[in-house]
């Protein structure tokens, strides 16, 4: 995998620099996290999209240069329609530069966009047109070591007011995630 530093845009970096992705890379192999779908961790991330009545939920792992959605819960297509008519299919797999969650992931802190517009450093950014996204919370999957393995996040196509306690459900969540992480892969077994 190949690193690229951030491209500036108007002066921001949408995407921040990620000195951890190696070893992040390495640990999520170790766990046994690298780049798969996860049915349990689908079932995660229809729970939290339930909770939340978000569109989107994701259990997102973060590599060099892309993301990976081992848990999903999103419909078939985009609910936005392109100029040309089609619609875009969310996959399991988003370049690096996509979404929020290299944010979360880099500042090993939880966000909340009540609306992406209102942030001209994630107006811009590639989900915003293409999914339709509008807000976005997340909460970074912190493991025993300290490293951030990824997030746990929702997002949806209206303003949302997420509020604390949106927050707060994301962040225990998310604590609960990581453990029942390590907790499988010592056991050797999947979630």
């Amino acid at each position: 995998m190949s690193y690229e530093p951030p491209r500036p845009v108007r002066g921001l970096l949408l995407t921040p620099e990620d000195k951890e992705a190696p070893a992040r890379v390495h640990r999520l192999r170790r766990l046994g996290l690298a780049d798969r779908p996860d049915p349990a961790l689908d079932a995660f991330a229809c729970h939290l999209a339930q909770l939340t009545g978000a569109l989107y939920a994701m259990v997102n792992f973060i590599g060099e240069d892309h993301q990976f959605f081992a848990g999903l819960s999103a419909p078939a297509t985009a609910p936005i329609v392109r100029e040309d008519g089609s619609r875009a299919a969310i996959g399991r797999v988003l370049p690096r530069d996509h979404g929020f969650c290299p944010h979360v992931v880099v500042r090993h802190k939880a966000l909340v966009l009540e609306d992406v517009r209102d942030y001209p450093r994630f107006a811009g950014n590639p989900v915003v047109d293409e999914f339709g996204v509008r807000s976005y919370i997340g909460a970074p999957l912190i493991d025993s070591s300290g490293m951030a393995l990824g997030t746990l996040c929702a997002a949806d196509t209206a303003p949302r007011a997420w509020g604390r306690a949106g927050l707060d459900t994301i962040k225990a969540l998310a604590a609960d995630l990581v453990v029942r992480l390590e907790r499988s892969s010592e056991d050797g077994l999947r979630l």
